[in-house]
């Protein structure tokens, strides 16, 4: 399912798929998406880039889509590599620039960025 609030800049997407089953916020508003996988008991932070990524209205357009058709194609590829995060002092530092959603969803969990 998908929620996507436009008064934030916000879409979460909660995926119910037993062992496979996560949560990722896209945070518009402070560029940055965060995914968190229940069977890792992880979550992992990516910082938005406005090229590879597209706009909140049209995720919205695309899971309508995926929702009408059935089957949706999108040509967006994006492979990534992330570190574990390991610094305590600026964890702080790094919640405010995350933002609350994503603090919400990560906060006393192993972060990866």
């Amino acid at each position: 399912t998908m929620t996507i609030d436009n008064k934030k800049n916000i879409a979460d997407v909660h995926i119910r798929s037993g062992v496979y089953s996560s949560d990722t916020i896209f945070d518009y508003w402070h560029g940055y998406i965060a995914t968190r996988v229940f069977s890792r008991n992880a979550c992992f932070i990516l910082k938005m880039d406005k090229k590879s990524f597209p706009e909140l209205e049209e995720i919205g357009r695309r899971a309508y889509e995926k929702q009408t058709l059935k089957k949706i194609f999108s040509p967006y590829n994006l492979w990534v590599e992330y570190t574990p995060g390991n610094s305590v002092f600026s964890k702080l530092k790094e919640w405010f620039l995350y933002g609350k959603a994503i603090e919400h969803l990560c906060r006393d969990l192993p972060v990866y960025k």
